[in-house]
């Protein structure tokens, strides 16, 4: 009937909500999460599906239309992406955002089949609820080991509540996950069970005031403030707003005008911040210069189109000048080359350059975890049309190593842009010993969409994660300083030329989620083909009776 068809939309219309669409999230909306997988789950389980005659195909497509829908919503801005900044034509950059929604909708897919064939093969809508949130939670994996797209898991949507991110040190984002989509199966508990029980309408009220009470009591936590840890050092965090492609701009005089500008922002002792996170309009900004703002502990330059070569001489030596200007060590976003003798050739990274305060190369971090398509070309032959992309798009070099620096006296863990949404790779920084957390990205190519403010939430799930202060420094924007409660401190506004005189600290505990990673998540997948194995055999011993 269409009613399943309906719920399945409806459902992914919900699940759009408490993620950021082109603007910050105002908290509430996080309360959409904890119900917005009822219908869905109603539709798949309902009898009305249990009576089609492909009951099995049935609850895959409508699982798998509300996934397509929401990815589709969700990620709209590969699209503004493609066609703005990589040129391609309106019809091309449909079709990508097309097949991106195609492929990782077959998540949403297998979540509807895998319910349905537990509740098929036991007869048991009570087991095929409690086996949701397992079942999503191993999907959640799935999505981040092996298509490496683990954009917005439903469990990202609760950053700014402080009761369920008590569950991150532990089990990462996975477990706020699992809790979300258990809360959403008890509730459709309230819809699935009660006409099994003695009385209707007192069965569907239990399950119900279940439901809801978890859900209260979960969302409460948005109201709750969390710790508030006293910064103990300053970093300036270095927004230079550079146009997407703006590499070929710096000859001649402009660089020396480009490096003039990095140096003065470089010495920035105090200026005008947001105390939170930066909204639209005109925000309200306050000053609040630390008692003894230089010099810096650390100052960084973010990835950007700057043409910021390692081994280039007017690079190595404008860096110098500023390092001992400023008398503090640089991170700065460029392009870090090797010759591999070989194979005769040199080969490009995408690098964060470390320079030390008395002006020497320090070292250097090398992104490991590459974005397809803006770093490297999968099928070169067959994706030729990919090169519009970026200029340097495929002649990046996959980096080898997780380095940690060691600057003044504390180590530091720098990871660059898309790395952000791998929290078991950006835990391993914290593990080797990394006291504090430094993200560069360049998000100028998502244009004004939602992604640079999801991308950013995403970024203080691995505060969370690892109790570490992170300094995240942005192109364009969001540039900001968030604590160890995923509490956003300082940022600037996005679309401005600025620096962050930006206040943190450290920590050098290691939660259990950084010394053990997703043990959460591979325990819900080990759970989760043991049921399965045992509802196959259960189905077959049935059957041969």
């Amino acid at each position: 009937m269409w009613t399943r068809w309906a719920a399945a939309i409806l459902s992914a219309a919900l699940l759009e909500l408490p993620f950021p669409l082109a603007r910050p999230l105002p908290p509430w909306r996080s309360i959409f999460a904890w119900f917005a997988l009822v219908p869905l789950l109603w539709a798949v389980l309902s009898p009305l599906n249990t009576g089609h005659s492909h009951p099995l195909r049935r609850a895959f497509l409508l699982a798998y239309v509300c996934g397509v829908l929401w990815y589709a919503g969700n990620c709209y801005w590969i699209y503004d992406t493609m066609l703005i900044y990589g040129g391609l034509p309106p019809l091309v950059s449909a079709l990508l955002l097309a097949g991106f929604s195609l492929v990782l909708g077959l998540y949403f897919g297998l979540f509807g089949l895998g319910l349905h064939f537990i509740h098929r093969s036991t007869g048991s809508t009570r087991l095929a609820l409690a086996f949701a949130p397992f079942l999503w939670t191993v999907l959640d994996l799935a999505a981040a080991r092996i298509t490496s797209v683990p954009w917005d898991q439903l469990g990202y949507s609760q950053v700014d509540n402080s009761l369920v991110n008590q569950l991150a040190p532990w089990t990462g984002v996975y477990g706020l996950t699992f809790v979300l989509v258990a809360v959403n199966a008890l509730l459709a508990a309230g819809l699935l069970l009660g006409r099994h029980a003695t009385s209707k309408l007192s069965g569907r009220l239990a399950w119900s005031v279940c439901g809801a009470f978890l859900l209260i009591v979960g969302f409460s936590g948005v109201f709750v403030p969390p710790p508030r840890p006293a910064p103990t050092a300053t970093a300036v965090l270095i927004q230079p707003n550079l146009d997407v492609g703006s590499a070929n701009s710096w000859f001649g005089a402009a660089w020396n005008q480009h490096i003039a500008q990095f140096t003065r922002l470089a010495q920035e002792q105090c200026t005008a911040y947001i105390a939170g996170i930066p909204q639209t309009g005109a925000p309200t900004a306050r000053i609040d210069c630390p008692p003894n703002p230089t010099p810096p502990d650390l100052v960084a330059w973010p990835e950007s189109p700057a043409p910021f070569i390692q081994g280039e001489p007017r690079f190595a030596e404008a860096m110098r000048a500023i390092a001992l200007t400023v008398h503090a060590p640089l991170v700065v976003g460029g392009v870090g080359t090797d010759f591999s003798p070989q194979e005769n050739v040199w080969r490009d990274y995408n690098s964060a350059i470390i320079i030390g305060a008395d002006g020497h190369f320090a070292g250097r971090y090398d992104k490991i975890h590459l974005v397809p398509f803006g770093e490297y070309i999968p099928f070169q032959d067959l994706l030729s049309f990919a090169h519009k992309l970026t200029g340097r798009v495929g002649q990046f070099t996959r980096g080898q190593a997780r380095a940690v620096f060691l600057l003044n006296g504390h180590r530091y863990g720098v990871f660059i842009c898309y790395e952000a949404v791998f929290a078991d790779e950006v835990r391993q920084f914290a593990r080797r010993g990394a006291q504090v957390l430094v993200n560069i990205s360049d998000d100028g190519w998502y244009g004004d969409t939602s992604a640079p403010w999801q991308h950013f939430n995403m970024a203080r799930m691995r505060a969370i994660e690892n109790r570490r202060w992170l300094l995240r420094d942005a192109n364009n924007g969001i540039t900001a300083v968030v604590d160890p409660y995923g509490r956003v401190r300082q940022s600037i506004p996005r679309h401005q030329v600025g620096a962050l005189i930006a206040q943190y600290g450290f920590n050098a505990q290691t939660t259990f989620y950084t010394e053990h990673g997703d043990v959460f998540a591979w325990l819900c997948a080990i759970l989760s083909l043991g049921l399965v194995v045992w509802a196959w055999n259960t189905r077959h011993a049935q059957s041969s009776i």
